[in-house]
């Protein structure tokens, strides 16, 4: 049962049980007052975590947006991109929910605690001034009745009507001040029930409120967190191929290191220890360096390293090799040690050693000493054997699998992912691989070979050819377009590079490619999307010339030039290439104020038209273009700076090997060579779509389209635009000698600090100047500041 309500009438009397009821509304108000109080701070206590909730979470979302992910290779794909970029999508989310709950935190305070304190103070602290009054008058009252009885009788007249006129007063003054506390008190239980409930229907209004932008907000983000499971899926798968394939050439390299080795402008390299000849008294030392030898222009290169210092370089030193010569043990008390002589200091031998006697023969070789070994074989000039070849055996192998899969298990999960049995799919491939037995076998209606025995069959064929399927030649040009350019550019490019294969690599190509756009068709049942068949014939279709870990990094763009062909199958093999082929500009015509100069390797190649050149356009800002500017002479290195496209990567190069350029007739590795006072070569001829006759000398000249922010062609066949922005440029430090071998090349020792460094157009080359001289640099001799 509730408060029993106060009776005005009852004042009059002011009976035990009235002061009872009374007592009870005095308690409740009381409570109600410590709840409100208790309340209070744990709301503000609330607003304290909130806030300090909001600083954390935003530290959190700071963090995620300064943190960024480095990339082995020189591109991402585009999934890599977007899983980069995530980190910052998820700071804006968290910044954006953490200005909600700020907002939030802001309402508490204005609609609860401020109205909540406001109620007490104001209305339960005037009821309780209104209880010390009429406690204070109950006691006067009371205390002047008591005195007022005990007058004597005796008293004059006058006196005691006096007495009871003031008696009568106060008590008056008594029972008025008793109706309005009692008024008050039953007031104040009716208006603590919306004063005190409006605050808090406000309260989580407002906390509805932010949940609802939350909810707001992970809808907004629903559809961008689909598409990153989607890139994180093939990033994930295309690691797990990257990883096996990782592991196999590690283990190829453990089992023969002498077979894996990388190629490279020196002729030979590694450590060896410099004997370091002291005053007699303190005898000799010997310091393990780094060394390096180029061949052709006898450079020696040495470089003190010892690991266990922590790693520090040294000062290097260069020096022009004049004869190496072989220490025997009745010499020196050391073993595999020779002595090499400096052309500058005839007569002043260095004694060098070795690792072991087989490392110095390597060395001596090399060097030209007395004792040289066999030249060892380079393993990227090795095809791989194997009986498996392009010819109609082949094709008829390809048909009947293709014929069979589809037949028998087009819809089975995992296909071409689940793999067969070894020795059922080499007795298989064995089988179709014999022209006397090849035609008797029934695929399609033989329960004899199992579809993952056939699936495998199939791809250890074209794992099998001598060359792969999309060749060693245009592996690297079937790469670059994958590493950057826009979707359409991408298509474009290797739709042109597909019709440069070989016919019967073409013709084959397309009849797989036809069956997994097929194969893809069914992803719903079959589970194999076109991303899954990427990672399952990217490096089955594309492989590269040398094994290297640089090369392994290469598979996911190999796996999204399969995906391209997957799903553009029609376009690519049913339509030829969009753009004409421009006619280059001669290369045999010298530029302004540039000697001509006889090549090195003039007549020992046959002279054929360039079909490729190519170019990497990475346009960093699309929508407000520079305007390109006109009737700028061609020739001059600082014309094709500051007008000509900076192509951000260009087709990779082992290393920075000098006048090397990779082209199909070798015609602008030879001009570099004729005009080496000139760092690039003149640009192809740049082809207005719109106008195929009209040619200009100069892409300046070229028409202003609107391009996408990132465009990338591999050939002429795919024809930019408009020229890009410049490359912002950076500083770099040496870290090896290098000694010029041409009037556009810079010399320079280690810890040269180069300006305003840019990307060249020659690979393996940068730009830079030192010393107020700009030239070119190779990109390995430094490190980006």
């Amino acid at each position: 049962m509730g408060l029993q309500p106060l009776e005005f009438s009852d004042c009059y009397l002011d009976s035990p049980w009235f002061r009872e009821r009374i007592r009870a509304h005095e308690a409740e108000l009381e409570k109600t007052n410590k709840f409100i109080k208790e309340l209070l701070k744990d709301g503000k206590n609330l607003i304290a975590a909130t806030k300090n909730l909001s600083l954390a979470q935003r530290k959190f979302a700071h963090s995620l947006r300064d943190f960024k992910f480095e990339f082995i290779g020189d591109a991402e794909t585009d999934d890599e991109r977007c899983i980069d970029a995530s980190l910052r999508e998820f700071s804006n989310f968290l910044r954006n929910l953490e200005e909600q709950r700020e907002i939030m935190a802001l309402s508490v305070t204005e609609t609860l605690i401020k109205p909540l304190e406001k109620f007490r103070k104001e209305k339960l602290g005037a009821v309780k001034e209104e209880k010390k009054k009429f406690d204070k008058e109950t006691e006067k009252n009371y205390s002047l009745l008591d005195k007022h009885l005990n007058l004597s009788a005796k008293k004059k007249d006058a006196h005691l009507q006096e007495a009871d006129i003031q008696v009568e007063q106060n008590r008056k003054h008594f029972y008025e001040l008793s109706l309005e506390y009692v008024c008050k008190l039953q007031e104040i239980q009716e208006r603590k029930k919306f004063e005190f409930v409006e605050p808090m229907l406000s309260f989580f209004q407002g906390m509805f409120t932010f949940y609802h932008q939350g909810h707001e907000l992970a809808k907004d983000f629903n559809h961008y967190k689909m598409e990153l499971q989607i890139n994180i899926q093939k990033t994930r798968s295309r690691f797990e191929g990257t990883r096996s394939e990782v592991e196999d050439l590690m283990n190829k390299i453990r089992q023969n290191p002498k077979e894996h080795k990388r190629a490279s402008q020196f002729a030979v390299e590694g450590y060896l220890y410099v004997q370091e000849k002291r005053p007699a008294p303190f005898g000799s030392s010997w310091v393990k360096h780094y060394c390096m030898y180029r061949k052709a222009a006898k450079k020696f290169t040495m470089i003190p390293f010892e690991h266990r210092s922590g790693g520090k370089i040294g000062d290097g030193e260069v020096f022009s090799l004049k004869e190496c010569t072989k220490r025997h043990t009745d010499s020196i008390d050391r073993r595999f040690c020779f002595d090499v002589e400096a052309a500058d200091r005839p007569g002043i031998p260095m004694t060098m050693q070795a690792f072991s006697e087989e490392e110095r023969k390597q060395w001596m070789e090399a060097l030209g000493g007395k004792e040289a070994l066999l030249p060892s074989l380079n393993r990227a000039n090795l095809r791989r054997e194997g009986g498996a070849q392009l010819d109609k055996i082949g094709f008829t192998i390809l048909r009947k699998c293709i014929r069979a899969v589809e037949t028998r298990g087009i819809n089975d999960q995992g296909l071409y992912r689940v793999v067969g049995v070894s020795s059922k799919v080499q007795r298989l491939l064995s089988v179709l691989m014999d022209a006397k037995t090849c035609n008797e076998v029934d695929l399609e209606n033989s329960l004899d070979w199992e579809v993952k025995t056939i699936t495998s069959a199939l791809k250890q064929y074209l794992r099998s050819l001598p060359e792969p399927l999309m060749t060693y030649d245009l592996h690297g040009e079937f790469i670059i377009p994958a590493k950057c350019g826009s979707p359409e550019s991408r298509v474009n490019a290797i739709h042109f590079l597909v019709h440069r294969l070989p016919e019967k690599n073409k013709e084959m190509l397309d009849i797989l490619v036809k069956h997994l756009t097929n194969v893809s068709n069914h992803a719903k049942q079959n589970l194999m999307t076109v991303a899954n068949l990427g990672v399952v014939f990217g490096p089955t279709l594309m492989r590269p010339q040398e094994e290297t870990v640089a090369a392994i990094m290469d598979l996911k763009f190999q796996n999204i030039v399969v995906e391209i062909l997957i799903e553009n199958h029609e376009k690519i093999f049913r339509t030829v290439p969009d753009a004409t082929l421009p006619e280059p500009i001669s290369m045999s015509t010298s530029p302004p104020n540039a000697p001509p100069r006889q090549s090195k390797r003039q007549g020992q190649r046959n002279k054929r038209p360039v079909a490729v050149y190519n170019l990497c356009l990475e346009l960093e800002d699309a929508d407000n273009p520079s305007p390109p500017k006109e009737d700028t002479p061609t020739g001059s290195l600082d014309s094709l700076s500051s007008h000509s496209p900076t192509p951000a990567t260009l087709s990779s190069s082992p290393g920075p090997e000098k006048n090397h350029l990779l082209t199909d007739g070798g015609e602008l590795a030879d001009w570099a060579s004729n005009h080496p006072s000139q760092a690039r070569p003149p640009m192809v001829q740049w082809l207005n779509p719109q106008s195929p006759t009209s040619l200009s000398a100069h892409p300046a000249a070229a028409p202003s389209s609107p391009v996408s922010s990132s465009f990338c062609f591999s050939s002429p066949a795919v024809v930019a635009d408009k020229p890009t922005e410049s490359v912002v440029s950076r500083k770099a430090r040496a870290v090896y000698p290098c000694e010029a071998e041409h009037s556009s090349e810079l010399s320079f020792e280690i810890g040269a600090v180069f300006e305003d460094v840019q990307t060249s157009r020659e690979p393996g080359w940068l730009e830079g100047t030192l010393n107020g001289k700009r030239g070119l640099i190779p990109q390995n001799y430094v490190k980006l500041l």
